[in-house]
């Protein structure tokens, strides 16, 4: 292994590692934007009232977090998806004007 693969690979592990060990202060709880949102219409106005309900509430955080990285993984998947369609196609289309191996083909071909 190079040593610029080791301090990139040891950095990482640092990134990962670190946050893990610095102390946190127990009595705060992530709440999100939605739940800020609310709180503060609700602040404004006392008397407002929700135009719906939701029609099915997940039973706990952990299920909330499942939802929302399945969500970002089928979206990553997706922008995957599409980016290496448009690099194949990108790459068989001037493979078929380069004649399929890379050379071009020499003006007397394309004449004729």
């Amino acid at each position: 292994m190079s040593r610029r693969n080791l301090i990139a690979l040891l950095a990482v592990v640092a990134l990962a590692i670190i946050p893990l060990l610095l102390p946190r202060n127990s009595d705060t709880e992530f709440g999100g934007a939605d739940g800020a949102a609310a709180d503060e219409a609700v602040r404004i106005d006392p008397d407002l009232e929700p135009w719906f309900d939701p029609i099915w509430a997940p039973p706990g955080g952990e299920t909330e977090g499942l939802l929302f990285a399945l969500q970002a993984a089928l979206g990553a998947g997706v922008l995957g998806y599409v980016a290496g369609s448009i690099r194949t196609r990108h790459r068989l289309t001037t493979a078929g004007e380069t004649g399929g191996d890379g050379s071009r083909p020499s003006p007397s071909q394309t004449n004729s």
